[in-house]
């Protein structure tokens, strides 16, 4: 279907919003001969799926990796990235029987989803199986004793695999190769853990006198080697040449229609009208939402406007999301590749590579918080040589209406780097239990944890976790550490919510403070219950089935110390204006608002009493010029409240990252410079790089915040440029022409030089 088609689609009303359409033409295939022969069977199956060529890239990854290289492997979506680890995976087994190999997916329904490709391409003569929480018990000694190849995920790996390795032995011992796929998506705290669970993995196999290769695939992204290390300690030989062939892309993006009030029509509710319309017209649409509220409320506008035309059964919409249980995923992913299902409103659990079928389009519910996803979900429609058509609604919010004013500022964007920090310390101490419980650690090892891990192992030491005894870091305990260790979050403990005593879902305890809070309304599959009693002594929350009106947003207030410099930088006037710095952060949840469905107006703001949370990490900030206090005015606040909008704002843009991973605070007097001061600090305890890559790209990330600005025609400051929804001052104290002024004066380039 080609654009106009889609446009004549939505009518005459939704194409009138179109911002701007972005055509990429198609691409021819560059096929390649690989030096290095394979097994005949192997090439007899190629064969039969119509796979005699390869791609120049699938014909190098095969060459490097059959030398015994490490191989990590940049190509765009739907590239055939698979055939680079199950060629030299499946050639390794066929001529070293003994041989085994680990997979390493990020989903369980991924890991599924490839082993099905996987069991097309080989025979008898090499067995394969995934290992995971929904393999049976039955199935496991068989998998682990006579699999040649092993599907699982990092979390199975952290918790099932390594603590009881010795049952693993044999494998351990034969295992020739590590993939690890979707590498992009072990970024922050995800990919930090991650990158200690591999090095606890390579840790066992150097005790085996066996040292696998690491074959890595992942989208495009801009520090592919550096993130390999990250996650491996080692160094790879980089593939980054796409041979693959592709059908022309077409992004559509779209603007919601402005209010009488002066702001925008909700996007959840413009993206059910485009899913609405585009399932009636029988064409296959998944839409896509960053947040698990907005997938819901999705779902329940979309099935309300299907059941009002009775055109198609609600029962063809529906949705995807983490925080379902195990069977209701199975369930919507069985009737969704079954073709049952004409309308899937998701977050990212459906955004890696799982075969959904042929889609029709693809809808963006405002930006996904990285490039690498905003392509990665785009990608999912128009697979193969297919045309695409991928359609990005915007929120009214400052960067999205950036990206509807500069699309480019978002399409030029798909080399972002991504951010993992496995020395973390806080990550590190968790991890060197799981290490030590395993086997006893020695000092010598401990460099593959980060410069700074001999230092957590004797702290760990001292508070008896750890115990040091003959030259070596015991964990003084039979019961492993690895179950209390949640690599999916800082947080580890879940939350579980209950109705009427049934577990409805779960969510770590940070998100439960500020989603699953008493008085919260909690989605679940187009349903809506209101939380009546948060338990965060039991970890429960219980709630009840209640249709309301409104949804909830929980209000935040932080308060931060400076506990140490790392590094400082002049930007003008060389003087130290910019500080790389250990901070001590404290966030307290004071409340929330009651929000109305068909849009944003706030119906209520309600009291919360609530625990702090508080924690060490790594913030950037700036010494701001200084002022004659006596002489301040309201338009000095509005600059640095006004300043610290844009540079939020404008963050994920320059440290790939999504914008919750991000807080920020400013001080019109800050006690130690007695001058005005901002800070944009990691949310992550210990910090992930973030503001690593921020500091380092301080002229850029200014640049970007000033054009932010400039770009907009409103003068005073608007949705699209400088408020925020997240302002924990509700927008007050905000002066636009202010903020430009001081932001250009930071970098010294006024407009009038």
């Amino acid at each position: 279907m080609t654009e106009n088609e889609l446009l004549g689609e939505l009518g005459d009303i939704l194409a009138a919003q179109v911002a701007h359409i972005e055509e990429i033409p198609p691409k021819t295939a560059q096929f390649a001969t690989p030096a290095r022969r394979m097994h005949a069977q192997l090439t007899e199956k190629l064969e039969k799926q119509g796979l005699s060529k390869l791609y120049s890239h699938q014909a190098q990854a095969y060459d490097a990796a059959m030398s015994g290289k490490d191989v990590v492997v940049v190509t765009g979506t739907n590239s055939g990235k698979t055939l680079c680890y199950n060629l030299p995976a499946i050639q390794t087994c066929l001529t070293e029987p003994a041989g085994r190999c680990l997979y390493l997916f990020p989903t369980k329904a991924l890991a599924q989803d490839q082993l099905k490709r996987l069991e097309k391409l080989t025979g008898p003569e090499v067995r394969v199986g995934a290992y995971d929480g929904d393999t049976s018990q039955a199935q496991r000694g068989s998998i682990r004793r006579l699999a040649h190849i092993v599907l699982t995920n990092p979390d199975m790996l952290h918790i099932g695999i390594l603590p009881g390795h010795e049952n693993w032995a044999k494998f351990l011992k034969s295992l020739r190769m590590i993939v690890i796929d979707e590498m992009h998506v072990y970024r922050g705290v995800f990919g930090s853990h991650v990158g200690n669970v591999v090095r606890r993995l390579l840790r066992l196999c150097e005790w085996h006198k066996n040292r696998p290769q690491i074959i890595a695939c992942s989208a495009t992204i801009g520090n592919p080697n550096e993130l390999f290390h990250s996650l491996t300690g080692r160094n790879a030989t980089l593939i980054e040449a796409d041979g693959a062939p592709s059908g022309k892309r077409t992004f559509i993006f779209w603007n919601p229609p402005e209010t009488p009030s002066g702001g925008r029509l909700s996007a959840n509710v413009c993206t059910s009208e485009i899913l609405g319309a585009l399932a009636e017209a029988n064409l296959r649409t998944l839409a896509f939402s960053r947040a698990r509220v907005s997938a819901e409320l999705v779902l329940r506008y979309t099935r309300k406007k299907v059941e009002q035309d009775q055109i198609i059964p609600t029962s063809k919409i529906e949705s995807y999301r983490a925080g379902y249980t195990p069977k209701e995923r199975r369930e919507i992913e069985g009737a969704l590749f079954r073709g049952e299902i004409l309308g899937l409103s998701a977050t990212n659990a459906l955004e890696l590579g799982v075969d959904v079928g042929g889609l029709d389009a693809v809808i963006l519910n405002g930006y996904p918080g990285t490039s690498s996803s905003f392509w990665q979900q785009a990608g999912r429609a128009g697979r193969g040589t297919k045309d695409g058509l991928a359609i990005f609604v915007a929120h009214d919010d400052p960067l999205e209406q950036f990206f509807m004013r500069e699309p480019r500022m978002l399409l030029d964007a798909r080399n972002e780097s991504v951010s993992a920090n496995p020395s973390n310390p806080q990550i590190v101490s968790q991890h060197l239990l799981c290490a030590a419980h395993e086997r006893p650690i020695a000092p010598s090892e401990l460099d593959r944890f980060g410069m700074r891990a001999i230092e957590v192992a004797e702290s760990l030491d001292r508070s008896g976790e750890l115990q040091f005894r003959a030259g070596l870091f015991f964990y003084p305990s039979m019961e492993p550490p690895a179950p209390s260790v949640n690599i999916r979050n800082g947080g580890g403990e879940q939350v579980r919510l209950y109705l009427d005593g049934e577990e409805l879902g779960t969510m770590e305890r940070a998100r439960a403070m500020t989603t699953a809070h008493t008085g919260a309304v909690y989605l679940h599959r187009g349903a809506s219950f209101v939380v009546q009693e948060l338990d965060l002594q039991n970890m429960r929350a219980d709630v009840t089935a209640k249709d309301v009106d409104y949804y909830t947003q929980s209000i935040v207030e932080s308060s931060l110390e400076v506990s140490v410099d790392v590094r400082s930088k002049p930007i003008y006037q060389d003087r130290d204006e910019t500080y790389l710095s250990g901070v001590t952060v404290t966030d307290m949840v004071t409340g929330y608002r009651r929000k109305s469905l068909d849009g944003d107006t706030v119906l209520s703001n309600e009291l919360l009493d609530l625990p702090p949370i508080t924690y060490d990490t790594i913030s950037v900030w700036f010494d701001l010029p200084e002022i004659d206090y006596s002489a301040m005015e309201p338009r000095d606040i509005g600059a640095f409240h006004g300043m610290e909008h844009a540079l939020m704002a404008v963050a994920p843009l320059i440290c790939g990252c999504d914008r919750s991973d991000l807080g920020s605070t400013w001080f019109s007097v800050f006690h130690r410079t007695m001058r005005p001061a901002l800070f944009v600090y990691d949310k992550t305890p210990g910090g992930v790089g973030l503001c690593e890559t921020l500091f380092d790209s301080t002229t850029g990330w200014l640049r970007a915040a000033l054009q932010l600005l400039t770009s907009c025609q409103c003068t005073e400051g608007c949705p699209a440029c400088l408020l925020s929804s997240r302002c924990e001052s509700n927008n007050e104290m905000l002066d636009k022409q202010a903020t430009i002024a001081l932001i250009e004066r930071v970098m010294n380039t006024p407009r009038n030089a």
